[in-house]
């Protein structure tokens, strides 16, 4: 079973509460039950509903920009969009958002096109990109070389190729035969779309945000704003992992709204510890920090005592964190409790 989770959050990304929404929908088909929903429990506020793309229709955005008080958005673009707007960007200088990421933007009819690039995101994209269209290129050499085969097993194995090389596939020109016409060297050839490779390799690592909201908001708050929806899909992940109930197939709904309850603690949690750090150690990460206490670990110490078989003197005891750790328990104004105290157990009972 699918849920639609919305989250309600601060400027500064502290989250205030969350609704479920039945996911047997499309997004964009649920989504307009879903703003009126939050709008019905919080009011209109003037918040902002950040989206990722694929989720909002056309007339969903121009209802939200039209409606009394306007509702202002901010939601990735398909890169499909930049074609129109390529040569007006190209205008437009950099800005620089930190290390290995800026962004420049541009309005238009009311709204603002932020695009963002990331050098990071740029090596990700450029070594995938070539090694799956250096994966399809061989594969079309290896059925190119099949002697004999027919046009319809040949557009099998084209089919297959397809579903591998993913948008590589694009990239290459491929001349298929007609219906009645043999496969041969002359009926099917293919060759490299240059054209389409130095516009995918002059984009990659970008990506374009479409946002409606006021004027005085800057292209790198959107910027932030946005990455803080990857964040929070990222955490949930992650935090699912570390709470060990992920994965896990509900099949109740009071199971499912207590298995996202639970996550919804955890990202708290997270938020928190992040705001903390920012301020002490800005350099640490709440993942990092995690770890770092995970080298804490409790034991029992058991000594059996002499004459009392049943009997043994038990020493709770946790590990002594290195100095590393020691450091950042100083900065965030923790203290480790005193050793517990030693206590004699039985069979069946414990003494103090």
């Amino acid at each position: 079973m699918q849920v639609v989770i919305g989250l309600v959050l601060t400027s500064d990304g502290y989250p205030l509460a969350y609704e479920v929404m039945a996911g047997n929908t499309q997004d964009k088909q649920s989504l307009r039950g879903f703003l009126d929903k939050i709008e019905g429990l919080y009011g209109k506020a003037r918040r902002t509903w950040v989206m990722d793309r694929g989720i909002p229709t056309e007339e969903l955005l121009e209802q939200m920009r039209t409606s009394d008080p306007p509702v202002h958005y901010l939601v990735g673009t398909p890169k499909g969009r930049l074609n129109k707007y390529e040569k007006r960007f190209l205008k437009e200088d950099w800005q620089q958002v930190r290390q290995g990421v800026e962004v420049k933007e541009i309005k238009e009819s009311g709204e603002l096109y932020v695009l963002a690039r990331s050098a990071q995101r740029v090596n990700k994209e450029r070594a995938m990109r070539r090694q799956r269209l250096k994966r399809l290129w061989k594969r079309l050499q290896q059925i190119k070389e099949i002697k004999q085969q027919t046009r319809d097993e040949l557009l099998m194995r084209l089919g297959a190729a397809k579903k591998q090389a993913g948008r590589a596939w694009w990239l290459v020109e491929i001349q298929t035969p007609e219906s009645k016409d043999p496969v041969n060297q002359k009926t099917f050839s293919f060759k490299l779309n240059t054209r389409k490779l130095r516009r995918t390799f002059r984009r990659e690592g970008q990506y374009l945000l479409r946002a409606f909201v006021p004027d005085k908001v800057p292209a790198r708050q959107l910027w932030k704003q946005y990455m803080g929806l990857t964040e929070i899909e990222e955490s949930f992940k992650t935090l699912k992992g570390d709470l060990s109930i992920r994965p896990i197939h509900h099949q109740l709904e009071k199971r499912i709204e207590a298995h996202i309850f639970i996550s919804f603690l955890s990202y708290c949690l997270h938020v928190a510890l992040r705001g903390k750090l920012r301020n002490l150690a800005g350099g640490l990460t709440p993942r990092a920090v995690l770890e770092k206490f995970a080298t804490i670990q409790m034991l029992d110490v058991c000594f059996p005592i002499k004459g009392r078989e049943n009997r043994r003197l038990v020493m709770p005891r946790y590990t002594q964190p290195d100095k590393d750790l020691k450091l950042l328990l100083a900065r965030m104004g923790m203290e480790l409790p005193e050793q517990p105290p030693p206590r004699i157990e039985t069979d069946k009972s414990v003494e103090i």
